[in-house]
């Protein structure tokens, strides 16, 4: 009896996957790095990107600020759910050439769109930032969990990865911060810093493929018909932002600024700041005032003291320098001490405004609320708040205690006279005028009828004083000039003022009391 064998052949265990080779750590730190400081970089000029249309108030800052974190969020899930589903490798590089094109792309978008959305609703406010940041902050934040699986290779090593990772992401975004805030926008246009952005990010993306495609054999994904595609919209992309409506001629480091030639006078210049009127001058007779506002202020200055004497005048918020330059040609031998924050607008006003400091005019560059606290007590006889516009107000120059520090400085006869704009229904105008008058004992309003009505928006003129105001005259002065206006004191101003709140430091919710809707 024979028997046969047969030999039993195990079939060979499957192998586990090979994990993708992880990058060398410098490069992994660089990426990190870069794409972390580029969604900050992004955050920081979106709010001079959006800033001309719908201003930079709190809910501005505010949504660019939650728009970015959201993007962070999101996109560093998404990358993280794809590091875990493909070859991390086949992916940085694309990623990096989307997120270029996308910041390129941001320019034309916001612009065109700022055009139509123009103005401060809360809807307006967060789909423009959503615009200005979400995409191309979404792609970036993909970056770093596809990094961070890639360098995942020993278990034992997970947090020490993780942390160095996220510390470098960390690192990346303070210093694009600080280097942003400080420098870039201080030194370059808005527009030069995206496309420079958007250009590092592409080349970047690009070398990296090539590396990886050398390495490994893999890199940008798809057909060559893909890549043409890409390239096509990143230059699309450019090109648009060289066509797309751009609101300033000079960008300043608070300021989207323009100067126009007015049409019916070849001596007259109108300054726009966040694409409002902001000043006109007239550069052949400075004492020409065109805005209703500023002939109020004139008439004021002219009624507080007699024509031609000599005033000692402060002026928070230069702008044009129309009431500086106004006071200086009517009162020979004044003192004319303008407060602007912006020294590139400063240089902007010299260079097409006509503007020639000297002995009756200076100009000191820094926050108004800071140089006034270094102002000698009773040391001016004229002090001029001009320094909110209609999409942004410093709300630390609309509180009690500054009023107070206004009121430290005057003498105590002096006047001060301040500019607020609002809409109805007239809730900042009537905080800010018992915000004064809890600190000075006699407060005025000059306004529009219609204003006063809470039927439009318009230029309020609050005046203030701790001595008696040369209120008998204002009312036939004011029927000599081409706009209406009246004035509001005593009974009716507190009626007008009601239950309003004061405005302090500890509480100023300016940008809510501005708020229409």
């Amino acid at each position: 009896m024979s028997s046969t064998s047969s030999d039993v052949v195990a079939e060979p265990a499957p192998s586990a996957p090979v994990p993708p080779r992880a990058l060398p750590n410098g490069l992994a730190a660089f990426l990190v790095f870069l794409s972390s400081g580029a969604v900050l970089v992004l955050e920081t000029v979106s709010l001079r990107l959006v800033g001309p249309y719908v201003g930079v108030t709190l809910q501005v800052t505010s949504s660019v600020i939650g728009m970015a974190l959201g993007a962070i969020a999101y996109g560093a899930w998404m990358g993280g759910w794809l590091a875990d589903r493909r070859d991390p490798r086949t992916l940085l590089a694309p990623a990096l050439v989307l997120a270029g094109i996308a910041t390129a792309v941001t320019l034309p978008v916001v612009r065109y769109a700022g055009e139509a959305l123009r103005g401060g609703a809360a809807s307006a406010v967060l789909l423009l930032t959503a615009l200005a940041v979400l995409l191309p902050a979404a792609l970036l934040a993909g970056v770093t969990p596809l990094v961070v699986k890639l360098q995942l290779a020993d278990l034992r090593r997970t947090g020490q990865v993780v942390g160095r990772l996220s510390g470098i992401g960390t690192l990346g975004g303070i210093t694009a911060t600080l280097v942003t805030g400080f420098v870039l926008v201080a030194a370059l246009p808005s527009t030069v810093i995206v496309l420079a952005l958007a250009g590092v990010l592409g080349v970047t993306g690009l070398v990296l493929g090539a590396y990886l495609r050398r390495g490994s054999g893999t890199g940008l994904p798809g057909p060559t018909r893909a890549k043409a595609a890409l390239a096509v919209l990143g230059l699309a992309g450019a090109g648009l932002s060289a066509v797309a409506p751009n609101p300033c001629d000079v960008e300043t480091a608070y300021h989207c600024a323009r100067v126009e030639v007015d049409g019916q006078w070849t001596q007259g210049r109108t300054l726009y700041l966040n694409s409002a009127e902001h000043s006109y001058v007239d550069l052949a007779d400075p004492t020409h005032l065109k805005y209703a506002y500023t002939q109020w202020i004139g008439l004021v200055a002219d009624l507080a003291r007699p024509p031609k004497q000599r005033m000692d005048a402060l002026h928070l918020g230069g702008g044009g320098f129309t009431m500086p330059r106004y006071l200086a040609a009517t009162r020979p031998g004044s003192d004319n001490l303008v407060f602007e924050i912006d020294g590139g607008l400063v240089e902007l006003d010299r260079r097409e405004l006509g503007v020639r400091t000297g002995p009756q005019l200076r100009a000191r560059v820094g926050d108004a609320r800071v140089l006034l606290g270094a102002e000698p007590t009773d040391s001016r006889d004229f002090i001029v708040g001009d320094a909110f516009g209609h999409l942004v107000v410093p709300w630390h120059l609309a509180t009690r205690e500054m009023a107070a520090d206004i009121r430290r400085v005057l003498r105590p006869d002096g006047i001060y006279v301040q500019n607020v704009i609002d809409y109805p229904p007239d809730r900042f105008i009537r905080a800010e005028l018992a915000t004064v008058a809890a600190e000075f004992r006699n407060v005025a309003l000059i306004a529009p009828p219609g204003a006063i009505a809470g039927q439009a928006g318009a230029n309020f003129l609050i005046v203030a004083s701790d001595a008696p105001l040369p209120l008998a005259g204002i009312p036939a002065q004011l029927r000599l000039l081409p706009e209406p206006a009246r004035l509001l004191h005593g009974d009716k101003l507190a009626a007008f003022v009601g239950d309003a709140l004061v405005l302090t430091d500890d509480f100023a919710p300016v940008d809510q009391l501005l708020a229409t809707a």
